[in-house]
């Protein structure tokens, strides 16, 4: 066929994945075309105005794991990205204070002391250790993965340097990395605590965007997923975005217009065209059509090659491994706009407490009561609930004396056993907020507003497959060299010229970046 436009590369959906590799390929000299489905950009990283005067970030809420060095690269300071660091994670209880963790560890060691001598004490060197094991965990997300089997020189060297890695922990952070690799997250917390109250909260970060309970193995790997970030030098921190996550996509895409990339919404695009094997160009549902050397899907490896590309191109051994391939949206969303700051029964006064991150998740048993009830295909009537209030410590995303509360659900299983999520989406939302009330007990009379995104609004608006957030499950066998899928784990299909730079491929999820990164410089051939 004849195609009307001619770039070097396309990018197929403007996730920060695919506006951080048009940014390094158009850099690097490529003319870039991003195409983006929806009106703004993002992706599930987007800031929107769903109430006068409030911008939500109404997917994706927090920042910690993007690379610090794909700020450098792409100067994104300049082009907007500020992230402001949380202080505290806090935990409010039925009865007494509740625990709050702070940056300070004096200050959490006194806190955690209210519950646990002994758990007071250990804190600190569970925290060194983590940090450790993140460090280790840096070196395996910064790169792509080496290649099994493989003997070339470069391969050679890449498990060498794993290995040096590895064994530069010694021997008791190695047997701690090998239970972290292994264990659940609750028997992995075991090893170290004693309070089920300081329990609780950690092991949350075991199941988030996972379909999984806490008591399940491997859990414990994901809770170093969300223990391995940084921001501006402090390992393991947490931030908002200034304006909402959608201020680091838009810093994304303002520096991949800078270096030269052309950025199109509203261009939904129908299917990767395939000629001799070999991706040529893409046609969208208007019916344009643009040809490219090299086309990159930021979607996640079942809508990109079973829905654009099809099964009659595809190997059948890889479409039954892509039939395979775990989704298992887990997670749901709700998002509130208040006329005033909610306040907690167990520690009323509007404090610094409130400016981080507040984990509806009193101890291990909660959490595993709701995985039971979602396991059976029925949403937590109880949930784990792990929310923010952005607007105290970033003022411009509420008018004045106004809230935002952003609420991060789990369990919402994306199939569920009676019923549809149209039907069930508001009874979901109204858990959601029975549960925040019980801590919260003046929060259902500042309510002006209400969203509630279930893991089948999430497919639909976002383009999440089952609503998983991660683009697949983090589980041990689809990371690494494993993910999506054996053979295919580095960012190149079975199609020529047709590349994936979303988080379905390594390292996963969460608003990092690697993966985005790691696949433009694979298109362009630098040694990772």
């Amino acid at each position: 066929m004849s195609f009307g436009h001619r770039y070097d590369v396309i990018v197929i959906g403007a996730g920060h994945n695919g506006l951080i590799c048009a940014a390094y390929l158009a850099k690097a000299g490529r003319r870039v075309l991003v195409l983006e489905r929806r009106h703004v950009l993002g992706g599930a990283a987007v800031s929107e105005e769903l109430y006068p005067g409030f911008t939500f970030s109404v997917a994706s809420y927090v920042v910690s794991l993007f690379r610090p060095h794909i700020i450098r690269d792409l100067d994104l300071a300049r082009h907007g990205y500020h992230v402001i660091p949380m202080d505290c994670a806090f935990q409010p209880l039925p009865q007494g204070r509740g625990l709050a963790r702070w940056s300070d560890p004096d200050r959490t060691r006194r806190e955690v002391a209210h519950f646990s001598r002994h758990d007071a004490e250990v804190y600190p060197e569970f925290s060194l250790a983590m940090t450790r094991m993140g460090l280790l965990a840096k070196a395996v997300i910064d790169r792509a993965p080496p290649v099994l089997g493989s003997l070339r020189p470069s391969n050679v060297r890449a498990w060498a340097r794993l290995g040096r890695a590895y064994r530069h922990l010694g021997p008791h952070l190695q047997h701690v990395a090998q239970k972290l690799f292994t264990m659940s997250a609750a028997d992995f917390l075991d090893l170290w605590f004693e309070s089920p109250i300081l329990k609780g909260p950690l092991a949350a970060s075991g199941i988030i965007g996972t379909f999984k309970g806490v008591r399940t193995p491997g859990t414990a790997y994901v809770l170093l997923h969300h223990y391995m970030g940084e921001i501006d030098g402090a390992f393991r921190s947490w931030g908002f975005s200034r304006g909402g996550t959608g201020g680091v996509s838009m810093a994304c895409a303002r520096a991949a217009c800078a270096y030269g990339a052309e950025i199109r919404t509203e261009a939904s695009v129908s299917k990767v065209l395939v000629q001799g094997g070999r991706a040529r160009g893409v046609v969208l549902d208007n019916g344009d059509d643009f040809e490219a050397e090299v086309i990159v899907s930021n979607l996640d490896p079942r809508r990109t090659l079973e829905g654009l590309v099809g099964a009659p191109h595809l190997p059948s051994r890889l479409t039954e491994q892509l039939r395979r391939y775990k989704y298992d949206g887990s997670s749901g969303k709700v998002n509130l706009a208040l006329d005033g700051v909610p306040t907690f029964a167990c520690r009323p006064s509007v404090g610094d407490h409130m400016r981080g991150d507040i984990v509806i998740a009193p101890d291990v048993d909660y959490l595993e009561r709701a995985y039971d009830e979602a396991k059976y295909g029925t949403w937590s009537s109880r949930p784990f609930i792990n929310a923010v209030i952005p607007s105290l410590t970033d003022p411009s995303v509420a008018p004045p004396g106004k809230h935002i509360l952003s609420c991060f659900v789990q369990y919402a299983p994306y199939h569920l056993n009676q019923g549809t999520w149209q039907e069930e989406r508001d009874r979901f939302g109204d858990a959601v907020v029975d549960t925040l009330a019980s801590y919260m007990p003046d929060l259902k009379d500042r309510i002006l507003f209400r969203q509630v995104l279930t893991p089948w609004d999430m497919e639909q608006q976002f383009g999440l497959t089952e609503g998983n957030i991660f683009h697949g499950e983090l589980s041990l066998e689809q990371l690494f060299f494993q993910r999506p899928v054996p053979g295919m784990a580095h960012y190149r299909t079975p199609i020529a010229s047709l590349f994936l730079c979303g988080s379905g491929t390594h390292p996963g999820g969460g608003i990092m970046g690697a993966s985005g990164e790691l696949a433009a410089k694979t298109i362009l051939g630098h040694p990772t």
